[in-house]
């Protein structure tokens, strides 16, 4: 038996589940898990659908994808069908700090997050040794200066690590991107092409320092709270729709150092369950918001 997951989100009207219902039936599939949502100030349905073929039916992916298409454009649906069996193709990019990217490589390795990593980028190569330890390929694709550097980015180095970036994406078949602690800020044309396929996770306080040393303000500023936020990459800086967030209490007699320990941990949590919900197919864009069903 092959299972799939069916994403779908449109205008909001009588009928949609019972469509979909009806068609998965009738095509031979059983309903393991539905969720829905309407959301009744924007008027739009969101749904996702983990279903199986029946024994003895003869439903492929590329009948079942066939067959719905005249369903969705009766109801104006942006949707799409996933086969479970195919693991999504993960493009990890880094810089220097390994903690998100050992996090996601051992996930892998034991199998919690079902994702198939062909290779780590690294705009340093500081991080090949941990991607070989993992047995994962490394590419060094220098960027130019970083968050940290007080010059300008320069623009030939931009567009020449961005086209690799591009070229892998597309030779290695690479579903999504996940930013591991990669110090880069990413032009507005390259997340324009890769809209919604770009994960990051950024350090976020209470208030929200900025730069490239965030757990000393933070310090400075005695803060209570820190955490993480895992987000889709968009050419506003740190404010792409937000997957997931995690938050952890702090006090006086937190240190930069602890600070900062503590908030590594909070980045491995959050990226690791925005990377799986996303390669699970739990999140829909919704605008600047997103809808997940965990």
């Amino acid at each position: 038996m092959a299972e799939f997951v069916l994403t779908l989100s449109c205008p909001d009207r009588v009928g949609i589940v019972h469509a979909v219902a009806a068609y998965l039936h009738q095509a031979g599939c059983n309903v393991l898990d539905s969720q829905q949502f309407g959301d009744r100030i924007a008027g739009r349905f969101f749904m996702r659908v983990h279903t199986e073929t029946v024994p003895g039916a003869t439903a492929t992916y590329d009948s079942l994808y066939g067959g719905f298409t005249p369903i969705a454009a009766e109801f104006g649906m942006e949707w799409e069908l996933h086969d479970t069996a195919v693991q999504p193709r993960v493009l990890i990019m880094v810089s220097k700090a390994g903690h998100c990217l050992n996090d996601l490589l051992y996930r892998r390795a034991a199998e919690s997050l079902r994702i198939d990593v062909p290779l780590v980028v690294g705009n340093h190569p500081d991080l090949a040794p941990l991607a070989a330890a993992h047995g994962v390929p490394f590419e060094h694709v220098p960027a130019g200066p970083g968050l940290a550097s007080t010059g300008p980015a320069d623009p030939l180095a931009v567009q020449r690590s961005e086209g690799r970036l591009l070229d892998l994406v597309s030779e290695l078949g690479v579903d999504f991107v996940v930013l591991a602690r990669y110090m880069r800020i990413l032009s507005p044309d390259l997340c324009a092409k890769m809209a919604g396929r770009i994960i990051n996770i950024h350090h976020s306080f209470l208030p929200s320092f900025k730069g490239a040393r965030p757990y000393q303000q933070a310090h400075a500023h005695g803060v209570k709270l820190i955490g993480a936020t895992a987000h889709y990459v968009t050419a506003d800086l740190d404010e792409g729709p937000i997957i997931e967030q995690e938050v952890a209490r702090v006090d006086h007699s937190s240190s930069p150092e602890d600070l900062a320990a503590i908030g590594r941990d909070a980045e491995r949590v959050a990226l690791a369950r925005a990377v799986r919900w996303h390669a699970e197919h739990r999140v829909l864009l919704h605008g600047r918001r997103t809808v997940i069903f965990r």
